[in-house]
């Protein structure tokens, strides 16, 4: 596939980051809005030369920032010798095409940015295939914009001329060509999208039986040390933005005798494009398989109110805003006074402070979510006959036995387990005694 906005790897591009906002009050929010977007920018291979903040009113429809700015930032990238410049909101094509007409510079928007990461970080064939998807639905607003960028690069080539193999004719046919190829990749793209879906899910219900919790948050919040405190797995830690897509489960055990699931998943971030939801929400099945969320924090981070703000909507755009939540307040370690560590609690009495770096405090969380988990358990008592020996040992696996006798009829047991563990087994054992324990 041809990938639009594609940053070279190899060789550090001498970037400008542009801003804009509407009064002088919300310069300090563009400030921490542009640290997100030059951490962005380093993940993607870009070296940040300068950030520009414009106080305006109202964006310009056809330029942005507006044509006076577009020329000072033209004489800023020639002196600088800036050979990129990214907005840090979504531009439409037409301001794209205005820009680039007038700075003369690759412009790329906050879209573009988060696509050519997902596209270098993507490593399992779902997360290719949302990633290819979105940047195709990225691209085809785009591509007039496209061939008139090649176009001035060749000099003018004009259709039919002698210029350079895949610029020459760039006109109405050769674009609606492209249209319906793209389109047509599209339509293959859902349908191998739906196959892949529908695997892991077939996966997901062989495994339903184990009660499912996943670790969201802002990026860089510290889920991964966390996971990897619980689980003693090596899942990449890097100090930057979308290290992985890909969720990572592992089975780890919380109460004796029964097995859970913790899964990993990528952070989220503010302002994240709207047709990249959909590539979030297949990436984050586990989180809507999930039967508790822990929603890590960075305690120490001085908009971390922010930062929980932006992944409830996430999770409000996603669908997945009603499912139960344990908040977890991460790097207690970095917090400047005891004070501090009170006020994080202070608005939600449920929340748990910890340092993921700190052994007693992961066993003080191991502590909590395992008292979230017995909520959602029920008792049941099971009177098994002897030959039915699976079901015994299902309740072994899949719950706490809190009590057993061997009797007559079979053996006779308490159990304490997930209530869609407890609702297969009493269909095995129907024909038997089986009631849940109030």
């Amino acid at each position: 596939m041809h990938e639009m906005h594609e940053i070279p790897r190899k060789t550090r591009e001498r970037t400008l980051l542009i801003g804009m906002v509407p009064s002088n009050e919300r310069v300090a929010e563009m400030e921490e809005s542009l640290d997100e977007l030059a951490l962005l920018a380093d993940t993607a291979g870009a070296e940040i030369v300068e950030r520009i903040i414009q106080v305006r009113s109202a964006m310009h429809p056809a330029f942005y920032i507006g044509t006076g700015k577009a020329k000072s930032i033209a004489e800023l990238c020639k002196a600088e010798e800036i050979d990129l410049v990214i907005f840090d909101d979504d531009l439409t094509p037409a301001q794209v095409r205005n820009l680039d007409r007038v700075i003369e510079r690759r412009i790329l928007d906050r879209s573009g940015l988060i696509l050519d990461i997902f596209a270098s970080r993507a490593k399992s064939r779902q997360a290719k295939l949302q990633v290819e998807l979105a940047q195709l639905q990225y691209m085809m607003p785009r591509l007039t914009r496209q061939w008139d960028h090649l176009s001035r690069q060749e000099g003018g080539v004009a259709a039919g001329s002698g210029g350079a193999i895949g610029v020459r004719g760039p006109g109405e046919t050769q674009l609606e060509i492209d249209r319906r190829l793209i389109r047509g990749r599209i339509t293959h793209l859902r349908r191998n999208l739906e196959h892949v879906t529908a695997s892991y899910q077939r996966q997901r219900q062989r495994r339903s039986a184990m009660f499912c919790i996943a670790l969201i948050g802002y990026t860089n919040a510290g889920k991964s040390t966390i996971f990897n405190a619980f689980t003693q797995a090596d899942t990449l830690i890097e100090d930057r933005l979308f290290a992985t897509l890909d969720a990572t489960t592992r089975a780890i055990h919380l109460t004796p005798g029964q097995p859970v699931l913790l899964s990993d998943t990528v952070g989220f971030i503010r302002k994240l494009p709207h047709h990249l939801i959909a590539s979030f929400r297949s990436t984050l099945t586990e989180v809507y398989d999930a039967d508790l969320l822990v929603h890590v924090v960075d305690g120490s981070h001085p908009n971390h109110v922010e930062h929980i703000a932006t992944v409830n909507q996430v999770l409000a755009e996603l669908g997945a805003s009603e499912l139960p939540l344990l908040l977890v307040f991460n790097k207690t370690d970095r917090l400047e006074s005891p004070d501090a560590l009170d006020i994080l609690t202070l608005a939600d009495p449920d929340a748990i402070a910890v340092s993921a770096l700190d052994s007693g405090d992961i066993d003080r969380l191991r502590r909590t979510i395992s008292q979230r988990i017995d909520l959602h358990r029920v008792e049941l008592e099971l009177l098994i006959p002897y030959e039915n020996g699976h079901a015994v040992s299902v309740a072994y696996e899949s719950g706490d036995v809190l009590h057993r006798e061997d009797e007559p009829e079979g053996v006779r047991l308490t159990v304490r387990m997930m209530p869609s563990v407890a609702g297969r087994l009493g269909k095995t054992l129907d024909a038997f005694v089986c009631r849940y324990v109030e």
